[in-house]
């Protein structure tokens, strides 16, 4: 509460009856420790200042499940996926170990931590009846159990995260806040308020990969920020960090936690060419990584705190858009299928995030809108995944190729999804919301990904409606009012995504833009030189020529306070340059005799339309 006022920040931003009024909910006792974690804790050696992870965080979900056996009072789960010196895999169902067996063994103190073969060092843990997990020393957190001394593990963990902080100091702390003001909102995949509470006790309490991942990212924004600007300090060397952040991911790949998905989730989303040379790679390792961790299973009733529940929630729907939208980028099959994915829909309350008495309405609403964003681009990931898997499976392709029909008829549905949900857009999600908070917005990741989705959708139309250019004068062309019809409405979506790229203001530019945008800007060129490529007259392609110009002029504006949009550029300039241009005329006007004499009396006129002279576009 603000002072002088008797509703909140939040139920003001709601505009609902304020519900502050309830006293704190009674802190429970922390939860003996089984058998397994007193055994592995003898002879630890603890990282200076590091206390224990708690087992359980303030949360509004931290509920645990009415009937399960640890439900007794004063007890709490363990986390299960954040351990500092455990790692846990999911066992499925046709793995070595079978579940009826797992019931005969000795059942742990705390949360039915079941003995494997009487040894401390594995054993099962079940998190609900039907998923099981083994749970694992992690070597590189723990000394050697038999001599107490640290393992070379062990000490390498150490000497990585040191190297790490080096690297960055002294703007660690302020790299740190520059990725929760920037990133974290419209990405929120970590947890704001137990991160912050570790790094200040210290920063060797983080996987180097995490730490190192969150620092490349925030670096980013390092000339936004008035004080890291002006630092007499030199700036960090992004190089060093890069490679020692690569062989940091390399190295906790074999032993994973739910920091390994969060260290290579933001490793993703930077947008420069190193980055994005392993991209696909690294996201097929993520994707096996969750399965080991079981992220693509319904969490809910499991027996972990119930912030855990929401993380891993955030963590596989962020996973998901990964797949899916790497898959959409670079033109691969994707890796999630829907038969094995079993992650409920997230809701406001799987963000752990309340905003304190001491946060201005402006922090509220950024809070707020940064939830919608990251759920709004859940739901849209969802139709491009059906666009991927109904059009650009390797069985589709087959199936539906040059049966245009077929086609139309398997995009409507899918037409009017996209169309439902942006109508349902809320209104602190529209571009020209951004203005009425004088601060960065990530809104235009979101256009932008609707527009790409609806490109997609389209170019599979006009290539199907579009005989191959090397094929015979002689191929029987399609309907002509069919024709028409779809490319005026591909044209439409194409005038409508320029449109939105020339209307990005400073806000949007210098605000985070989510991986997919780089490749997204540059399929907004790519249909253009699609249209243009497929134009039936010259008429036409002059239209998309002069399009296209326009569209190479605003990226390259935009580019100064976007570097990553210079790809775009690029791809442009190699899809519609001189060659193309001169193969197109030659094309059309073979197939076109009767055309030809008229246009050679103008031919200097129209080569130097076709080269877009002045715009480098040749």
């Amino acid at each position: 509460l603000n002072e002088g006022t008797s509703v909140c920040v939040l139920c003001r931003f709601h505009n609902q009856e304020c519900t502050f009024v309830q006293s704190p909910q009674p802190r429970r006792r922390r939860a003996p420790t089984s058998s397994f974690y007193r055994a592995n804790s003898r002879k630890r050696a603890s990282r200076p200042s590091t206390p224990p992870l708690p087992h359980s965080l303030p949360s509004s979900n931290n509920q645990t499940t009415p009937g399960n056996p640890i439900d007794t009072e004063g007890s709490s789960p363990t986390p299960l996926g954040l351990q500092p010196d455990r790692y846990a895999i999911y066992l499925g169902p046709t793995s070595e170990y079978e579940t009826i067996l797992i019931d005969l063994g000795t059942v742990g103190s705390s949360d039915e931590v079941l003995s494997l073969h009487h040894t401390p060092n594995a054993v099962f843990r079940r998190a609900t009846q039907n998923d099981t997990f083994l749970v694992l020393l992690d070597n590189n957190m723990s000394p050697d159990q038999d001599t107490g001394q640290n393992n070379t593990e062990f000490d390498q963990e150490l000497q990585d995260v040191d190297a790490v902080e080096a690297i960055v100091a002294p703007h660690g702390q302020a790299l740190i806040n520059l990725y929760f003001r920037v990133v974290h909102p419209s990405f929120p995949i970590l947890h704001k308020k137990l991160f912050l509470e570790k790094y200040q006790r210290s920063h060797q309490e983080f996987a180097p990969c995490l730490l190192s991942a969150v620092y490349l990212i925030a670096l980013n924004w390092l000339k936004y920020d008035p004080e890291l600007s002006r630092t007499p300090h030199p700036h960090p060397d992004i190089d060093k960090l890069e490679r020692l952040a690569n062989r940091c991911m390399s190295d906790v790949i074999s032993h994973p936690k739910l920091s390994t998905i969060q260290a290579g989730l933001l490793m993703l989303q930077r947008l420069g060419p190193a980055a994005s040379s392993r991209s696909w790679a690294l996201t097929a390792q993520l994707v096996a990584v969750g399965q080991e961790l079981g992220l693509h299973l319904d969490c809910m009733e499991w027996r972990i705190p119930g912030w855990e529940k929401g993380l891993r929630k955030r963590l596989a729907w962020a996973l998901f858009m990964q797949d899916k939208w790497g898959a959409l980028t670079h033109g691969r099959p994707s890796h999630i299928t829907s038969v094995n994915w079993a992650v409920r829909q997230i809701a406001p309350e799987d963000f752990p995030e309340i905003p304190r008495d001491d946060e201005n309405e402006d922090e509220v609403v950024e809070l707020e809108n940064g939830k919608l964003l990251f759920m709004e681009m859940i739901k849209l990931t969802q139709i491009t995944g059906e666009i991927l898997d109904g059009f650009f499976t390797v069985e589709a392709s087959r199936t539906l190729e040059g049966k245009i029909n077929r086609v139309l008829e398997r995009a409507k549905p899918m037409q009017i999804k996209l169309k439902e949900w942006y109508a349902r857009l809320p209104d602190v999600l529209r571009m020209d919301s951004a203005s009425r908070v004088r601060r960065l917005s990530s809104n235009g990741y979101l256009h932008l990904a609707y527009f790409a989705t609806e490109i997609t959708l389209h170019r599979q139309i006009l290539r199907t409606l579009s005989p191959p250019l090397t094929s015979p004068h002689s191929v029987t062309m399609p309907d002509p009012y069919l024709l028409h019809i779809c490319r005026s409405a591909a044209k439409t979506r194409l005038i409508s995504a320029m449109d939105f790229v020339n209307r990005l203001k400073p806000e949007h530019l210098q605000s985070f833009w989510y991986f997919a945008s780089k490749v997204n800007f540059a399929l907004i060129g790519t249909f253009g030189s699609l249209l243009w490529a497929t134009s039936p007259n010259v008429q036409e392609a002059e239209f998309y020529k002069a399009r296209l110009a326009e569209y190479r002029w605003t990226l390259g504006v935009s580019a100064k306070g976007a570097d990553f949009m210079e790809f775009a550029v690029g791809v442009l300039d190699i899809g519609i340059g001189r060659v193309q241009q001169d193969q197109w005329r030659e094309r059309y006007f073979r197939n076109n005799p009767d055309q030809a004499s008229s246009a050679n009396g103008d031919s200097g006129a129209e080569n130097a339309s076709l080269g877009m002279v002045g715009l480098g576009m040749g």
